[in-house]
């Protein structure tokens, strides 16, 4: 039997789709339905049974199944390890990033990254949806929030403080809010994630809570085009410090209400698994620490967030 074949197998029982993991492997699907036949003709047992509407593991494929993923998992790690020993990083990373933050922050740390290791390729998915490593093809992601699924896997990279921001047009057009009640006032923008809205804006003062219910005319599904409408004096935003950091030290962007900071959030590398982890995944992790401890630091000189915010930097 091929690996590659075992490995078709092994997706499509997580799956429970040949085309769904035909897809997931970037393969045509006769291709991924031939591997599978290859290595339960090489078995003389039928790994998996097939109606027309679905597709589910056999009592053959429920014994053969956990000791070859098993197997499979052992030798990559070992082959990955190997390598990693003799300084050799190679392979592919599926990588998962939010809008904004990818395109404007994360893609230059990847070129270097990609600059220092010459055999890795990457592959990535920009997308401010939720993530479903069964459904979308990453193999981790770096995303805002713990993650709440005990399922997965994950690194935290920092705290990450957020910032309440608009653009200088805007504050010389309709003045900066000099109370926190005077942010009723002002037009926020506002991003979506399915049909949630976040227009309940939190903040923290003197070390309690606030909420404030914003009103406003922009709303987008995509982190990018918030912090567009804010350089464009189109209203007020909180934004991660992350993501509008040059904006802020090039003067696009100004912070508001200092005394009163939004709740900060927190960035994670993300896994479906433990065996997902390999060398490569490591050197990321480790490149997004030192990366975002460097941003962080040179945005607290600016004063713009609480310093204490970043105690565990």
């Amino acid at each position: 039997m091929l690996l590659d074949d075992l490995n078709v197998v092994i997706k499509v029982a997580e799956f429970r789709n040949i085309t769904a993991a035909a897809t997931h492997l970037n393969m045509r699907t006769a291709t991924a339905s031939a591997a599978v036949k290859r290595v339960e003709q090489a078995l003389g047992a039928e790994l998996f049974v097939r109606t027309t509407r679905s597709l589910r593991l056999s009592s053959a494929g429920e014994r053969f199944l956990p000791t070859c993923e098993q197997a499979m998992s052992m030798l990559a790690n070992a082959t990955q390890n190997l390598k990693a020993e003799t300084g050799v990083i190679e392979g592919e990373l599926r990588l998962g990033l939010s809008s904004d933050l990818g395109r404007n922050v994360i893609a230059p740390w990847i070129d270097e990254f990609m600059d220092e290791n010459k055999k890795l390729s990457v592959k990535l998915n920009l997308n401010d949806s939720n993530i479903d490593f069964y459904r979308d093809p990453i193999d981790l992601a770096l995303r805002y929030g713990s993650p709440d699924d005990a399922s997965v896997y994950g690194f935290k990279i920092c705290d990450v403080p957020r910032l309440l921001v608009a653009s200088p047009s805007y504050i010389s057009t309709l003045g900066a809010p000099e109370k926190f009640e005077d942010l009723q006032t002002h037009n926020g923008l506002f991003y979506q994630l399915h049909d949630k809205v976040y227009n309940d804006w939190e903040f923290l003062h003197d070390g309690k809570p606030l909420k404030i219910k914003m009103k406003g005319n922009r709303t987008a599904n995509d982190g990018e085009m918030v912090r567009r409408w804010a350089v464009a004096g189109k209203g007020v935003a909180v934004k991660s410090s992350l993501d509008c950091c040059d904006d802020i030290i090039n003067g696009r962007l100004v912070t508001l209400l200092p005394d009163y900071q939004p709740k900060p959030t927190q960035l994670w590398l993300i896994c479906p698994s433990r065996q997902s982890i390999t060398p490569a995944v490591r050197l990321l992790r480790d490149l997004m620490k030192v990366k975002t401890k460097d941003l962080l630091l040179k945005l607290s000189q600016l004063n713009v967030f609480d310093g204490s915010l970043l105690k565990d930097i």
